[in-house]
């Protein structure tokens, strides 16, 4: 055990908060562990520290970096353990009460109540054991390309994930975001073949983000949609960049954006009603947003943001692990298609319990 998975173990055992992550292609873990057990809200765009955004709620949590001690380390692949792959099991009452949650979707979009919207479920996985060290570990090894992270609080519970999509980048005025959308399991083909729903689903994600951005912000470059693999699946991605207009503005940005159309649908209000009402269970952090505010832990560089989108990711509860999974919905959706993506987006989470 490192001296970092130590000092997990007893931010754990003394139900100290806690986030330990590793950024996309990073050879280095960050640990963030705050001295208190008090839950910190964000109340200024402007500090300084770790953000855990919930899907759907006012208050964000917030580890401050100023209540907390920030541990380095670097990670020794050989240390890390590759798992094998696992088939998917299916629960049949599962299948058709979300296929029949998809169908309500596709019947309000054709009576144009939006044009997507993301609709979701839980899967609960009985544990035999769970070792927060192990599993941190394959994550890094499986998913070098994604945020992975293990986030604890008390009040909160722990959470864990391994989330391909940026939600900002943000270097003092220097935006980065992402659209990503549209899912196939990889083969061993590295050629990728996108039907017109995917095509369709990704572009409505780049509208609304370009839209959401355009009145505060400058010199706006979006790249042509392209292929991007993240573990076992493939999604289209296009890349985002502008220029800031001033420091108001961030907090504004995070505002309209959030939650994404990615994990929200278009349009985000009226897709949003849909998926409170209709899901049937709370999503938590699920669908949220995560990560460093401006601050850099690797460098302590100030004015630099690193936010994701809290996907792949399961909250441990006891012995059981509860993973969240979604898929967007259009008017060519096939409910069952989008039941067998969902199934295909828990083998992230799986894999890593085996």
């Amino acid at each position: 055990m490192t001296d970092l998975f130590i000092k997990v173990k007893t931010h754990q055992e003394q139900q100290l908060p806690f986030v330990l992550f590793a950024k996309t292609n990073s050879d280095k873990m960050i640990g963030l562990f705050q001295k208190n057990d008090h839950l910190y809200f964000l109340e200024d765009f402007a500090a300084k520290g770790f953000v855990f955004a919930p899907f759907e709620a006012d208050l964000i949590p917030f580890i401050p970096q100023k209540e907390s001690d920030v541990y380095v380390e670097r990670i020794a692949v050989k240390d890390y353990l590759v798992p094998n792959s696992i088939s998917p099991e299916i629960d049949e009452t599962a299948k058709i009460v979300f296929e029949n949650l998809v169908q309500r979707g596709i019947d309000a979009i054709h009576k144009g109540a939006f044009e997507k919207v993301v609709l979701s479920r839980k899967e609960e996985v009985l544990l035999r054991q769970f070792d927060l060290e192990a599993v941190f570990k394959k994550l890094i090894s499986f998913y070098p390309s994604a945020f992975k992270y293990c986030f604890y609080h008390p009040k909160i519970g722990l959470w864990i994930g391994a989330t391909p999509e940026q939600f900002l980048k943000i270097n003092q005025k220097s935006l980065q975001t992402v659209a990503l959308a549209g899912t196939q399991v990889a083969t061993n083909s590295e050629s990728v073949i996108w039907q017109e729903k995917e095509i369709e689903e990704q572009r409505l994600v780049t509208e609304f983000i370009t839209t959401g951005l355009q009145d505060r912000v400058s010199e706006m470059t979006v790249s042509s949609p392209y292929s991007v693999k993240a573990g076992n699946l493939w999604h289209i991605k296009t890349d985002i960049t502008a220029t800031i207009k001033s420091k108001k503005a961030k907090g504004e940005i995070i505002a309209t954006l959030h939650p994404t159309s990615a994990v929200c649908g278009l349009p985000k209000e009226s897709a949003k009603a849909f998926i409170l009402k209709n899901e049937n269970y709370v999503r938590e952090y699920y669908s949220g947003f995560l990560g460093e505010l401006n601050i850099d832990f690797t460098t302590f560089r100030t004015e630099q943001s690193d936010l994701f989108v809290n996907l792949r990711c399961m909250k441990i509860v006891g012995d059981t692990a509860v993973l969240f999974i979604g898929c967007g919905i259009t008017k060519d959706s096939v409910p069952s298609d989008e039941f067998t993506e969902t199934v295909n987006k828990s083998m992230t989470m799986r894999k890593v319990l085996n």
